[in-house]
């Protein structure tokens, strides 16, 4: 893993109105590397998500993305955002679905946005289903889909906040396993939030954990189970929270 640092977030503030969200968020993550932004409902983790990503423009403090503004970043292709609530248009194809966004990362190059749409059928791994609207898909389905499409276009950051969720357990395990894969052998840099604990524990090499709207610990999962002597993250998270 290279020691180069993608993403630096230092003294981030945000406001919607009298509301602090934000409170000084600070940390790094390597070029590579698989990061996972954890915490409870409302701790502030996709709002620190979203102002990565270049959708939240106004706030305090700096955030960089390969030494360039978020906002920068995601105008040159950078970055790849996949938010928790995302849907594929559903009057499309899978397929369908897959080129669009091919063609908007490729830039006309007809020889990438091939190669694109041809691993995100791999990632989705929908079978002859790609080739339906996705109105008749399941959640699971479209959630697969949504996966593909995001790390397909080989971003330098892909940004993915609840990758599993609405996933059956052996698509959880194969969204993981494609997750590690994708940061190891392309040196894709990703950055997660889930609410799972132990999968965040299985593919993150680094964590922050987010209570109201600090970050209240960060080190690898291995370092933080054993500075906070307990027997998995689920256990660290807990006491980490209760404490705070």
């Amino acid at each position: 893993m290279s020691e180069e640092i993608a993403v630096s977030v230092i003294n981030l503030k945000k406001r919607f109105g009298n509301f602090e969200a934000l409170k000084n968020i600070t940390f790094t993550v390597k070029k590579g590397e698989v990061f996972g932004l954890i915490g409870p409902n409302g701790a502030g983790k996709t709002t620190t998500l979203r102002v990565i990503a270049g959708i939240i423009r106004k706030y305090e403090g700096k955030v960089e993305v390969f030494n360039l503004s978020p906002v920068e970043a995601k105008n040159k292709g950078y970055i790849s955002y996949m938010p928790e609530d995302a849907f594929p248009y559903e009057k499309l194809t899978g397929i369908e679905n897959l080129r669009f966004f091919a063609e908007l990362y490729a830039s006309g190059d007809k020889k990438k946005i091939e190669e694109f749409v041809e691993l995100g059928i791999k990632i989705a791994n929908l079978g002859d289903k790609i080739y339906e609207q996705t109105s008749t898909y399941s959640r699971g389905m479209k959630r697969r889909l949504i996966i593909a499409r995001t790390l397909m276009v080989m971003p330098k950051l892909a940004i993915l906040d609840e990758p599993t969720s609405a996933l059956d357990v052996e698509s959880a395990v194969r969204v993981r396993n494609i997750i590690v894969d994708m940061a190891k052998k392309y040196g894709i840099t990703i950055i997660l939030s889930s609410h799972n604990m132990l999968e965040v524990q299985y593919m993150c090499d680094n964590v922050a954990m987010v209570n109201d709207g600090k970050i209240v610990i960060t080190g690898s999962p291995k370092n933080i189970i054993n500075t906070l002597r307990v027997s998995n993250l689920e256990e660290a998270f807990i006491k980490v929270i209760s404490n705070a």
